[in-house]
Formats: structure tokens, C-alpha cells, sequence
């Protein structure tokens, strides 16, 4: 595996690949790997010749009161896992190579960048679209892997690169979990042990949710209410539990099918978040 820091030479180890038409699938991170970030490689390797991973953690994704400081920074550690996960290019850039100057031009997808997990970070969408499509400009892949653990931002993503028309495929790859239920993310480094003992609590309400939904129960701000409550009980502070349409992530209605239960919540200072598909077969 070879690693750049830069864009130019990012480009220039890219060249050679393009001219011998190879297809090449990129996963961008923000490091700290964890499994789920390896089922990302592992899937681009099974659909592309070549495979570009980035990590980079945006500032223009945390807000003032987040941990962009204190978000955790492993290079050698993730360089290591990516080279044995049989990843070739790492691309490895510090923020003066990605944001040279103050960004005058904003990326918005209207909607989508406002709802669930934007309307209590925001901006915080507008940055991850910003920096997802100057990768995709720098590195201009065949296929984009994004994990579906964070189902907004995979919805979000989507639909800017529909309306930019990059040209680029989008695979969503279904959630790593621990043997719990827990979803893996770098953030679960934060918890502490009875909270992290509390915290696979939240994907048991999302499945909870999802079975009365399959029973045929229509009744969603019941069923909202009744996981919330249990989660609060739990010792979670409960961000949103809401029940979506898929397609666009707008509440749901008795005549919606194809749908998505979002949650966030707080354990402690820890923001988790976390999602279930369900068919309604009301």
C-alpha cells in the first residue's frame, strides 16, 4: 500500500490506473478504524481492481462545541489494518491541503441537511457534503463505499451526487455490530463500562420498533414515544427516535411501505446514533 499526503501526487499515482481502465472504489474516513471500516475495504476490493481509502478528519463537520480536537487520531495504527485489509492508496491529507483557504463555495442538500441529526448539529452536514464531493473531485472514483450506519449522511450523499451529476456509484454497506447489537464506531472509545454495558439498549428499541411495525401497528408517534421513553429510562438522553420514509427521510404515514427508524441519543457525553429498515405490511 502506498500512502500521499498530497493532491497532486494523489493524481499522479492515479494516472496509470486510469489508462489502463482500471476500475477503482474509494472509502473515505476519518481514521480510528474499526471493523466496520474493514468490511468497507474488504467490499471495494471484491468490486474494483483498485482501492483508494482517505483519512481525514473535517473541521467543517464539527460544530464549536464538539470534539474535533479531541476526535481520535490513529494513523499508524489504521495505516497498518488498511495494508493487511489489502487496501493500495492511502490518502493521507492534513486540513491546509484540503481547505488551502476559507471555502467561499457551500454545498447544501436542502432538506435532508436540516432534519434528525442536522437540525441538533447545524452545518454539520453542510461540511460532510463539502468535503465528500472535493474527494470525489481529488480522487474521482468508479464507486464510492459508505457504511449504512449513518443513514442520513448515506441518503444526503446520494442525493448530491445525483443532482451534481458526479459520476460515481454509491454502494451502501449494511452496519458492523458488535456480538450485541452495539454498531461500531470510533465514538464507542468514549464510553465508559456501565454506560458501555447500557448502550446496545438503543439498536434493542430500533428492533423493538421494528417488530410492532411488521405486526401491522400503524400507530408511529405511539410507537416513537414508547421507545423513547424506555430509552430515557435506560439512562439515554434521547435526541430523536422517529420513524421515516426511506426514500427521503420525511415522517412516515400510514400508507408509507419502505421505511427507516433514525435514532440519536446521549449516553453520558457520548452521542450515539443508529438505524433499522423495516417494510411496513400495513
Amino acid at each position: 500500500m502506498q500512502t500521499v499526503e498530497r493532491i497532486e501526487a494523489l493524481r499522479t499515482l492515479l494516472k496509470p490506473w486510469r489508462r489502463a481502465d482500471l476500475k477503482i472504489a474509494f472509502v473515505p474516513t476519518m481514521g480510528n478504524l474499526h471493523a466496520g471500516h474493514l468490511r468497507l475495504v474488504e467490499a471495494a476490493r471484491r468490486h474494483a481492481d483498485k482501492v483508494v481509502v482517505s483519512i481525514f478528519v473535517n473541521p467543517t463537520q464539527f460544530g464549536p462545541t464538539e470534539d474535533f480536537a479531541s476526535y481520535p487520531r490513529t494513523e499508524a495504527d489504521d495505516s497498518a489494518k488498511l495494508s493487511e485489509a489489502g487496501a493500495d492508496l492511502l490518502f493521507l491529507p492534513g486540513v491546509a491541503e484540503i481547505y488551502p483557504r476559507a471555502s467561499l463555495t457551500t454545498i447544501s442538500v436542502a432538506g435532508l441537511s436540516t432534519i434528525h441529526c442536522g437540525a441538533s448539529r447545524p452545518g454539520h452536514f453542510d461540511g460532510v457534503a463539502l468535503v465528500v464531493c472535493k474527494l470525489l473531485n481529488m480522487v474521482q472514483p468508479d464507486l464510492l463505499l459508505l457504511g449504512e450506519k449513518d443513514f442520513q449522511q448515506l441518503t444526503l450523499i446520494r442525493r448530491m451526487v445525483a443532482d451534481l451529476n458526479l459520476p460515481v456509484a454509491i454502494q451502501g454497506i449494511a452496519t458492523a455490530r458488535d456480538d450485541d447489537g452495539l454498531a461500531l464506531s470510533s465514538r464507542n472509545g468514549y464510553l465508559t463500562s456501565p454506560q458501555r454495558a447500557s448502550a446496545p439498549e438503543l439498536y434493542r428499541c430500533l428492533r423493538a420498533a421494528g417488530d410492532a411495525i411488521q405486526r401491522g401497528e400503524r400507530d408511529f408517534a405511539g410507537i416513537e414515544a414508547a421507545q423513547s421513553l424506555r430509552l430515557t429510562q435506560a439512562g439515554f438522553v434521547v435526541d430523536y427516535f422517529t420513524i421515516c420514509r426511506a426514500a427521503d427521510l420525511a415522517p412516515a404515514t400510514s400508507g408509507d411501505m419502505d421505511l427507516v427508524i433514525l435514532a440519536a441519543a446521549k449516553l453520558g457525553n457520548t452521542r450515539l446514533i443508529d438505524n433499522l429498515v423495516c417494510r411496513s405490511n400495513g
